[in-house]
């Protein structure tokens, strides 16, 4: 999913990975292991008996240095093997997205990680112009480090 022209913000990854997309959609989908690839996700459940169909929510912890947070997100996308794709606080409020897209080639999967805000979240609001900027600048690497990751857990290595 591309993002929209009115977005606040935008940075994205992309990764070749030697294993087939439906391995690949498979750990992207599977949050409560998102903590082992991340360095801010530490996991998630879904809520509510969800599993991960559009329109699932579920909530997502996060840690960055001393200070932790959890939010309730809305599955908006769920199409295995091709993409999958998040907002945090629900489409309705179309805050924070992040989506996972891939495609499949000759020896496995592009994944593209994306990330994008249309609306402030609250703790967003809160920031200073150069406390913004940082936060932006900061989901980029975080991104390539998760991208990293996933590829070795793909690809059966341990390390990145």
């Amino acid at each position: 999913m591309k993002p929209p022209e009115d977005a606040q913000a935008y940075k994205d990854a992309t990764v070749q990975i030697a294993a087939p997309p439906e391995a690949v959609y498979d750990l992207v989908a599977d949050l409560p292991r998102m903590g082992e690839w991340s360095p801010e996700a530490i996991g998630g459940e879904w809520l509510d008996g969800g599993c991960g169909e559009v329109g699932d929510w579920f909530e997502g912890h996060n840690r960055r240095g001393d200070r932790e947070w959890t939010r309730q997100c809305e599955v908006v996308v769920a199409d295995p093997g091709r993409e999958f794709t998040f907002v945090v606080g629900g489409a309705e409020a179309n805050c924070t997205w992040w989506s996972y897209e891939l495609e499949p080639t000759e020896g496995g999967t592009t994944l593209t990680e994306r990330w994008w805000f249309v609306n402030k979240t609250p703790s967003l609001q809160a920031m200073s112009d150069e406390q913004l900027q940082e936060r932006i600048d900061m989901t980029q690497g975080s991104i390539e480090t998760t991208l990293a990751a996933i590829k070795a857990t793909a690809e059966g290595r341990s390390g990145s």
